[in-house]
């Protein structure tokens, strides 16, 4: 009889974990408090687009079923700058062909991944099952639906719950994790950009459209029927904040901000009265998982946006889930179902890592809506790109190393991103081009 193991949430990391243990023979049971994808919206607050980059394809790969998610995404070669005087800039991600991320629809992807797991796998959903309650001493979670509350009890309980677990938070009152979320003072409103009259992208869909304006911006990205998803980044107070720009004053607001954007979002101020103001924040949590206690063989695991939700500036929040994902499979098919051994050392494998990305991910916000529209940024890139073509595979940016080398790891990305900079900040400052190029050749023989 196959083992019985519980997934918690029925996002992303829950329907990719749900393959991944199906196809190695589990019993998958997959709860999740909301309708079955397809019945309902996506619940307000939440991203519509993602960007998935090289480690998600990786793990998608792992579960056999990129080929089946490929029809779904949009290509985007690299970041589409706005400056506020009216000027269009292409800054590309990399420079090799492969070095491209890709839009896609969050609940499009949900929604076939969740077929899949289901129709060919025989993964059990229970939708419209909400999580009510956790109990941390007999690693048991309280259930609620039409029918009634039930409990669930099995060897491993997955809680892939998201950045507002339940699980997570009930552990932290128990004591058995430390758990925080740090909120930002931003947050933010997706509208959407019609299509081009008669058909067609309003915008050049090849890249992902930012409008960079100091303490806030605005960003778009393609959908397959044409439309972009404009996500608009301001303070929640302030001048300019969601405080101060309303539904009345919105359009004066793009007016003199975003010009070129007023004309693509007919009704702006309908939009943006019915769009609710979603949050950005951090989650730290150790450890991630919990056992029960002596003769009660039961652990929970935490896992995805539940143990490390990160804010969305670096595209990385899906990547890093799906890549728990993999490491998690991996290690299921290294040991097979010792839980006390697979769950302790999937949390060593991804724990620095996890904090890794969520630093950068911080960083790259700094980036997208300011640091893109210092002429700098252009020479640094360009530097950046040389030392790359002079020592391929020992010099690879930053950015590069994050969406587009899997094989590593963001921790290890983040410490030569910071030898890197400095190498770059010396060289840029040696005045004459030739000479700071040199000066960088001699510095990445000497430190990477």
């Amino acid at each position: 009889m196959a083992e019985p193991v519980a997934i918690l949430g029925a996002g992303l990391a829950g329907n990719l974990l749900a393959i991944l243990l199906a196809r190695r023979g589990f019993a998958v049971t997959v709860y999740d408090r909301g309708a079955a994808p397809g019945a309902a919206a996506a619940p307000a607050g939440r991203s519509i687009n993602l960007a998935l980059a090289a480690r998600g394809i990786r793990a998608l790969e792992r579960a056999e079923v990129f080929a089946e998610i490929r029809p779904l995404l949009l290509p985007m070669r690299g970041r589409i700058v706005h400056e506020p005087g009216g000027a269009v800039r292409f800054l590309a991600y990399g420079q090799h062909e492969h070095e491209r991320i890709l839009s896609v629809s969050r609940a499009a992807l949900n929604r076939r991944l969740a077929g899949i797991a289901e129709q060919r796998f025989g993964v059990d959903y229970r939708f419209g099952h909400e999580c009510v309650g956790f109990d941390a001493g007999r690693l048991a979670a309280t259930v609620r639906s039409a029918a009634g509350e039930s409990r669930i009890e099995t060897r491993l309980l997955l809680a892939a719950d998201g950045a507002g677990s339940m699980v997570r938070q009930s552990l932290a009152a128990a004591g058995a994790v430390e758990a925080r979320e740090e909120l930002l003072d931003h947050g933010y409103k997706e509208l959407v950009v019609a299509a081009a009259p008669g058909g067609g992208f309003a915008l050049d869909p090849g890249g992902l459209h930012v409008w960079p304006r100091g303490g806030f911006m605005l960003i778009a990205l393609p959908n397959p029927d044409f439309t972009f998803t404009a996500t608009l980044f301001l303070p929640h107070r302030g001048q300019p904040g969601f405080d101060s720009v309303t539904p009345a004053t919105v359009a004066a607001f793009f007016d003199a901000e975003f010009p070129d954007v007023l004309p693509l979002v007919p009704d702006l101020e309908r939009q943006f009265a019915l769009g609710p103001i979603g949050s950005l924040g951090t989650v730290h949590c150790r450890p991630w998982s919990h056992s029960g206690p002596r003769g009660i063989d039961r652990r929970v695991l935490l896992i995805g946006d539940a143990a490390h939700a990160i804010v969305p500036f670096h595209g990385q929040g899906m990547n890093a889930a799906f890549e728990d994902c993999a490491e998690l499979d991996r290690l299921v098919a290294l040991l097979g179902p010792d839980w006390e051994a697979v769950v302790a050392r999937f949390e060593a494998a991804r724990a620095d890592d996890a904090r890794a990305i969520a630093a950068m991910a911080l960083e790259n916000y700094e980036e997208m809506r300011a640091a893109v529209l210092d002429p700098a940024f252009a020479r640094r890139a360009a530097l950046a790109f040389e030392l790359e073509r002079r020592f391929p595979g020992r010099f690879v940016p930053r950015y590069s190393m994050v969406m587009f080398h899997p094989e590593i790891g963001y921790a290890e990305a983040r410490r030569r991103g910071a030898i890197q900079a400095t190498i770059l900040d010396e060289a840029l400052g040696a005045g004459d081009a030739a000479a700071g190029l040199e000066l960088a050749a001699e510095r990445v023989r000497e430190r990477l």
